[in-house]
């Protein structure tokens, strides 16, 4: 090897050498630096928002439940500054105690803290202001999607509420979350092009029937001071409910502080005793069946009493000794013996298939989410009591839907319509309509029995029936009234003090158009149903019966073609800017409500009297429009 190969080999190997400690030092600053330099900042996924949630509308289009856009307040606890200021300062935007946003931060493990979700864009943006004067450090908003409920307690146990995840967990939000969330599913991020919306789901609720009754409901609940109050109403024509009150309430906006009592769908999930309401299908069973007619007698001394083949002797108490009685009496005096012994004429096989057939012991079916099928046992399981004791409306427990549901044979002469909530599912863009499907109307009574039935509950609210104070001016009302014992559960017999005053009216009795049924659950003092049940009846039928349009004497019905034109109702045009929405009602809101484009807040009800941002104000995509309705 000559003397220039040896110093190439030297050389090669010295850049060698130097190349290597070079890397070794990279690795080890590199190394020294991840030990003892400052921690990379933890960087958060893309808030991802879910899919549009389609709203919840009344049968007009009123909106009930609406999509929203809300945030979560975070914090990021290594940028925090002082603890005890930042909790003071946060603690009226988030109505949280100081002490305990203190505590949370303190305890909590994880550097990124949830300090409340779902807070509303009012105090989103006061937290915003304050971040950009560079108070709150630390604190982020994440942006959600949330759902709100302008109507507040109204209808709430039907609508139902989500939860955080914009889930539903209760009522039609729940029984129909497949339908209002996004046709596609899945979330969108922020920036990538309009949010995807679900379905709209009507309900057969009319708001202003709604009002009605749960503003009656709530008179009797705070007069009476009664457990709880149930106020429906149905066209037993079509079966749609048009409105169901069940008080005590909830507001869904702020679930969390209700419980299950004023949570409950009563209406729909309870099961109770019907008391002598339930004499008018027991009677209509055993006239339609032939067991006996319009004009068999019996006779009341006071009570029923029978003695079995096994010496057994029954003994059923009625309200009064009425002597002797046919079915037109046993209905307008509620006669209990008349019932009992009446119900000795048919067999007991043939009385129970006759109570299934009005829907009893099974589900309506009418779209209301945890429905109960009440209580009616197999004939095997009756005693000689059973079917005299069933007959007077105890030893039975129904839902308040079946017996609108019953009621509705009565008054479409023998055809019963089974019940339903939903009215329809509309897609976002309106192209496909789904009416909600329930079971088919059928034929459980003859007609001459049905109109024989109500001839009995009109004469119900004459001078000597116990529904007189039901009675309304120039309107014929078949009624029936009813007073239920309560079973005691401490002593499994019945309370002596607790009772379910209860009411049904049909009108107007000639051709019924509606449906009204109430249950007072446990009144204090006076607890009889034709002096507490029939009074309320009265004042929705003379307030329905003019909002419906129901003819009556000084109420009459004029004829015309049928064709009515109603003009498109205007609402403001939305472009490059934020438009004056003073002075526009919720109903002309609807179309831009239901815009993808568009994100509103809205507040009570009746027309805009302040918005933010001004009229004029540039539209960003995302700018919320916050509307107050008076």
């Amino acid at each position: 090897m000559n003397e220039q190969e040896r110093f190439t080999g030297k050389r090669r190997f010295y850049i060698f050498i130097a190349i290597l400690g070079s890397l070794a030092i990279a690795v080890l600053a590199r190394y020294a630096f991840l030990m003892l330099g400052e921690p990379e900042p933890v960087r958060s996924p893309r808030t991802e928002i879910p899919a549009g949630r389609g709203p919840i509308l009344d049968r007009n289009g009123r909106i009930l439940a609406m999509e929203t856009r809300l945030g979560n307040v975070t914090l990021w606890r290594p940028d925090m500054g002082n603890l005890r200021e930042l909790s003071a300062e946060l603690s009226p935007l988030l109505d949280i105690p100081a002490r305990e946003i203190e505590e949370r931060i303190a305890v909590s493990q994880p550097d990124f803290i949830y300090l409340k979700k779902q807070v509303d864009n009012a105090s989103l943006k006061i937290i915003e202001d304050a971040i950009s004067e560079g108070r709150l450090k630390g604190v982020k908003i994440e942006p959600v999607v949330g759902r709100i409920y302008p109507e507040r307690s109204m209808a709430a146990q039907i609508i139902g509420f989500v939860g955080d995840e914009n889930s539903g967990l209760a009522g039609i939000e729940y029984a129909f979350d497949r339908e209002l969330a996004a046709e596609t599913g899945g979330t969108v991020v922020p920036g990538t092009g309009p949010r995807r919306s679900g379905s709209q789901v009507f309900l057969t609720l009319d708001v202003n029937v709604q009002h009605i009754l749960e503003r009656i409901a709530g008179q009797i609940l705070e007069e009476r001071k009664a457990e709880a109050v149930m106020f429906m109403a149905m066209d037993p024509r079509t079966g749609d409910i048009l409105g169901s009150a069940s008080l005590p309430g909830f507001d869904p906006n702020n679930f969390r502080v209700s419980d299950e009592n004023a949570r409950m769908d009563r209406p729909a999930i309870w099961a109770y005793e019907p008391g002598s309401v339930f004499k008018i299908f027991s009677l209509a069973a055993l006239m339609d069946s032939g067991a006996i007619d319009g004009d068999t007698v019996f006779v009341c001394n006071g009570h029923y009493e029978r003695v079995t083949a096994r010496g057994e002797r029954i003994i059923i108490n009625c309200l009064g000794a009425h002597g002797r009685v046919t079915a037109r009496d046993i209905i307008v005096y509620s006669c209990n013996a008349g019932a009992a012994y009446a119900s000795d004429r048919m067999g007991a096989a043939s009385f129970y298939d006759s109570l299934r057939n009005f829907g009893f012991g099974s589900r309506t079916g009418s779209g209301n989410p945890g429905e109960t099928a009440g209580f009616l046992r197999s004939v095997d399981r009756w005693s000689e009591r059973s079917k005299p004791t069933i007959a007077m409306g105890q030893e039975i427990a129904v839902s308040a839907i079946q017996m609108l549901q019953a009621a509705s044979a009565v008054a479409n002469d023998g055809v019963l319509v089974p019940p339903h909530i939903v009215s329809r599912i509309v897609s976002a863009d309106g192209r496909s309509v789904k009416n909600y499907e329930t079971g088919q109307p059928r034929r459980v009574l003859k007609s001459e029995t049905a109109r024989l039935m109500r001839r009995y509950m009109m004469d119900v609210t004459s001078d000597i029936g116990t529904g007189w104070r039901a009675n309304v001016e120039d309107l014929s009302l078949a009624v029936k009234t009813g007073t239920a014992q309560i079973i005691d559960p401490k002593t499994g017999s019945y309370s002596t003090t607790d009772f379910i005053a209860s009411c049904v009216a049909l009108l107007p009795a000639e051709s019924p158009s509606l449906i009204l049924y109430l249950a007072i659950v446990k009144p204090q003092g006076e607890f009889m149903g034709g002096r507490i049940a029939a009074p309320p009846i009265r004042e929705a039928a003379e307030a329905l019966i003019n909002y419906l349009g129901i003819p009556r004497g000084r109420n009459p019905q004029i004829t015309h073609s049928g064709t009515v034109s109603i003009p498109a109702v205007p609402y403001p045009a939305v472009n490059e800017t934020v438009p004056d929405f003073t002075g526009v009602s919720k109903r002309q809101l609807v179309p831009l409500l239901l815009r993808d484009d568009l994100h509103f807040q809205i507040s009570g009800d009746g027309w805009v009297v302040r918005q933010s941002p001004q009229a004029g104000t540039p539209l960003e995509p995302d700018t919320v429009i916050i509307l107050e309705l008076e």
